[in-house]
């Protein structure tokens, strides 16, 4: 889950300003982009989730009409695909609703990663093992801008997860986050880290799975982000402790999330999703395990 930032009635009325002014593109670029950064802070930094699941979807349209007036906007595609994203994972309701928005972050995403590398401009044509040789071209600059393009492609595979051809791209993904990690693990708090766990505890080690590999991922997304992501530890206990039917792990990682504060400001919002995703997980513990 899939990155959020805002200090917002003051962004949303120099925008407003910024746009009545003509013969001023430039400016008008950078309010867009300074909003699109703005309204992302101050969403991750926000204690409320329901406010956010309120409140965001029209902003959400918002950010896609400045998307629409600035199509080539590669910053601006970004922090379209970052919003959406992490709405649909965390917000909304219905399937189909999830599927739409996902679609949309990853259409930003490939949009913005096509304007930066042109290579990628048709990328899911590629077979696997030409989308490997590319993804050996992207640099320790394109890091961010990458994990960006695979997490949300991540998210279109999760929302579409009944679709096997969805399924079926899932190792492109997983390549993808693997170059990421290769060039510069500290990218998004370490939290390709925590997506290459998920992905290597989606199996029991009787089919294959990968759990001391998937474990090792986790460990290094916490010491990454030194604590402060507590969904990491969540999702530890959730993928990780319960495939190994590890109780005293899992209650033991939950209760730290319980136990631990919110942490710093951009955490806010993650953290509390994952202090209510604790509860709810160490309250149905016994009946699990």
């Amino acid at each position: 889950m899939k990155a959020i930032k805002f200090q917002f009635l003051k962004s949303l009325l120099f925008i407003t300003l910024a746009l009545s002014l003509s013969g001023c593109g430039h400016l008008v670029s950078n309010a867009k982009q300074e909003f699109a950064e703005d309204l992302s802070a101050t969403i991750l930094s926000f204690d409320d989730p329901e406010t956010i699941k309120k409140g965001v979807p029209a902003y959400l349209i918002l950010l896609s009409s400045m998307i629409r007036g600035e199509p080539e906007n590669a910053d601006l595609l970004e922090s379209g695909a970052k919003l959406y994203g992490a709405y649909a994972s965390g917000f909304t309701d219905s399937a189909e609703s999830k599927k739409a928005l996902a679609n949309r972050a990853f259409d930003y995403a490939s949009r913005a990663m096509c304007i930066r590398n042109q290579q990628f401009c048709d990328v899911k044509k590629l077979s696997y093992f030409e989308f490997e040789k590319l993804l050996a071209t992207v640099d320790k600059q394109q890091a961010e801008h990458l994990f960006v393009f695979v997490s949300s492609w991540a998210g279109v595979i999760e929302a579409n997860s009944s679709d096997w051809n969805a399924v079926a791209e899932l190792p492109k993904v997983k390549a993808g986050i693997q170059r990421v990690l290769d060039i510069d693990e500290t990218v998004n708090n370490g939290n390709a880290h925590l997506y290459m766990a998920v992905m290597e505890s989606l199996l029991p080690p009787t089919l294959g799975g990968k759990p001391a590999l998937a474990k090792e991922h986790f460990d290094r997304a916490i010491e990454i982000s030194r604590g402060h992501n507590l969904m990491a530890k969540v999702l530890y206990a959730e993928k990780y402790a319960r495939m190994l039917f590890d109780k005293k792990l899992h209650d033991e990682l939950l209760q730290q999330v319980i136990d631990a504060d919110v942490g710093p400001e951009d955490q806010i919002l993650v953290n509390t999703l994952a202090k209510q995703r604790a509860a709810e997980l160490l309250l149905e513990a016994d009946d699990y395990f």
